[in-house]
């Protein structure tokens, strides 16, 4: 898993482009509905926990210029995008998730546990990675990660690390990936399957692609006792990453993906269509 203990202020973080970002969320909302948002029954209780917890505690205290509370307690104040909501959960839960995607650029998957593992009962995103995050509702982690690579290596592993989490734990790990295109809302096409007919000679241009990084955190909520997976995306373009000086170096993680331990990951990834092309550019001398 490669997870590396975390405190709270990991949960949430905001960047310079943060006003773009929530504007950007908010379309996608209006847009997608319940491709990015949605709930089982077994899921409310989560969300209004989590709802509560960062419009009434959490976002008004780590950042005290961005968001405050009313005098009384009962509004929270948006200072960047001036927008005002209560900071007691909506009774409709689609509405409480749909103002969790604008007001934070975080996704989260609420997930608790059932006897054949723990089962996501809602979610928020509107910055999936060549996936529909609709489609994992009310799936185990088994059923979710069926495409990935050699998961069932380490899916009992997994269940057993969610059970010991306490409340009060946070743990991080970084997820990454390559993408040729500038979309932080994917659906499908940065992943690829081994029965995908796959041209690798195909063109790619360096200009639109892009390191895709993920920020993931794993937590406790102490309420309803269910595990809160929440990620932030970041993307870098690939020349800058080469301008920087650390082309040679992300050329050799790329390129190691063939040989992890995780067999299947170099196609999984999509390396099997831009791998060669964007290496030989990290490399090259111009």
């Amino acid at each position: 898993m490669g997870v590396q203990s975390s405190t709270a202020s990991d949960l949430i973080t905001i960047d310079e482009d943060y006003s773009e970002r929530v504007v950007l969320r908010r379309d996608l909302v209006a847009r997608h509905g319940s491709t990015v948002c949605g709930y089982t029954s077994k899921g409310q209780d989560t969300v209004r926990e989590l709802y509560e917890y960062l419009l009434k505690e959490y976002l008004p205290v780590r950042f005290p210029t961005l968001f405050k509370l009313s005098h009384d307690g009962t509004t929270f104040m948006n200072l960047v995008t001036q927008k005002l909501f209560p900071t007691t959960p909506p009774q409709d839960t689609y509405e409480a998730l749909k103002i969790l995607a604008e007001t934070v650029e975080e996704d989260f998957f609420f997930l608790k546990p059932t006897p054949s593992g723990h089962e996501v009962v809602a979610f928020v995103c509107c910055f999936p990675s060549g996936w529909n995050p609709s489609s994992k509702l009310g799936k185990n982690m088994n059923q979710i990660h069926v495409p990935v690579p050699s998961y069932e290596k380490i899916g009992q592993s997994m269940e057993r690390y969610f059970n010991r989490l306490k409340v009060g734990d946070y743990v991080k790990r970084v997820n990454w990936a390559v993408q040729t295109h500038p979309d932080l809302f994917n659906l499908k096409g940065n992943h690829v399957s081994e029965s995908d007919k796959i041209d690798s000679n195909e063109v790619i241009d360096i200009k639109e692609t892009f390191l895709r990084s993920e920020l993931q955190t794993l937590t406790r909520l102490p309420q309803t006792g269910a595990i809160l997976f929440s990620f932030k995306t970041y993307l870098y373009p690939v020349r800058e990453i080469k301008a920087e000086g650390r082309g040679l170096q992300f050329a050799d993680a790329i390129e190691g993906l063939r040989t992890g331990n995780a067999p299947g990951m170099w196609t999984y990834k999509g390396g099997i269509r831009w791998g060669k092309q964007v290496c030989d550019y990290l490399r090259s001398q111009s």
